[in-house]
């Protein structure tokens, strides 16, 4: 496959000199069959408007030719940027890694499976125009997903706008665009379990939404499996609401509640004068069905403060959220502080 960048030298003199305008971050994790198509379609939106623009493209440590290629659309075109990760450290860090490296105005976040169209890029820039620092895209329809995902993403959306207390909108991804004072409030944030689309509302600004059809997936497989689902949305919830450790608090009321029930019932059922055996029976039943109960309610409450408590063990480590090998395109003094 041969790679497909509509370059125009003019527009390639220019950005090496100027701050672009436009950063377009997409990270990439095994997406050779469509890396070069995604960065052909960005260029051919973005030259059109007339003003400098780079894509940063961040290698979350693919294992395919995904690199190869990145390169060579680098060396085609300077306006596009590698940021190479030195292992794969998950798409919300190479979201961050990208952000941190992009020099534009406006940032736009999209993935580079092109199950975002590119070409709703230029919507974002016109509503970022009109004095939004936060420009959401809302997916309207979702070609190409099962039923189960799609139920289970809506149930998601609804859950967390309300347990927690900022207004995340429905079906909107990470696919936005962000101001540069948001992205710069963002870089402030380190958390090592990230949740963008839930700080890039935390952190205020004005924001709004477009809608658009996200398209079904053209090659490759989805790098969302339902594990990584989970994971996803367990970051989202622990991040932004205190929920889980007071559903801890609360099932223990309800334990005790049910236990002084249970025992008021087999207080009643003794003083009935029931046979030896039915005695029998109700006390080996009564106390297996309290310690299994009560064990499993003690197993679940630790269960989530474990959650809680490995997420403070991740930030108290200080471990750097992500380390680059390689950063081409950008210079020197822009990236120096990349391990972090």
């Amino acid at each position: 496959m041969s790679t497909m960048v509509a370059a125009e030298p003019d527009m390639n003199n220019q950005q090496q000199v100027t701050r672009p305008v436009f950063s377009v971050v997409a990270p990439v994790y095994n997406e050779e069959k469509l890396i070069e198509e995604f960065c052909h379609r960005t260029v051919a939106t973005l030259a059109p408007l007339g003003e400098p623009f780079e894509i940063v493209l961040v290698n979350d440590g693919s294992r395919d030719r995904s690199l190869e290629l990145m390169y060579a659309l680098h060396l085609n075109d300077p306006r596009i940027k590698v940021v190479n990760f030195s292992r794969n450290f998950g798409h919300q860090l190479a979201i961050t890694a990208g952000a941190d490296h992009a020099r534009g105005d406006a940032v736009v976040v999209i993935d580079s499976d092109l199950q975002d169209p590119p070409e709703v890029i230029p919507e974002l820039i016109a509503k970022w125009r009109e004095g939004y620092q936060v420009v959401y895209a809302v997916r309207e329809e979702r070609q190409g997903e099962t039923w189960f995902k799609t139920t289970t993403a809506a149930l998601f959306y609804r859950l967390i706008d309300r347990i927690t207390s900022v207004n995340i909108p429905s079906d909107a991804g990470d696919f936005r665009l962000m101001d540069r004072k948001v992205v710069d409030a963002l870089g402030q944030i380190r958390e090592h379990h990230r949740f963008m689309r839930g700080l890039s509302v935390w952190v205020g600004f004005k924001s709004t939404g477009i809608t658009y059809q996200r398209h079904a997936r053209k090659a490759g497989t989805t790098k969302y499996p339902l594990r990584k689902m989970l994971k996803f949305a367990l970051d989202g919830i622990t991040s932004f609401s205190y929920l889980p450790l007071q559903l801890a608090t609360y099932m223990g009321f309800i334990v005790a509640a049910l236990s002084f029930i249970f025992i008021l019932i087999v207080f009643a059922l003794r003083l009935g004068n029931p046979t030896a055996e039915d005695a029998a029976f109700y006390g080996q039943a009564s106390t297996l069905s309290i310690v299994l109960f009560i064990g499993a309610v003690q197993l679940v409450s630790l269960g989530i403060i474990g959650e809680y408590v490995g997420r403070i063990y991740d930030e108290v480590k200080g471990r750097p959220l992500y380390i680059v090998a390689e950063a081409l395109g950008f210079e020197e003094k822009e990236h120096t502080n990349v391990t972090r």
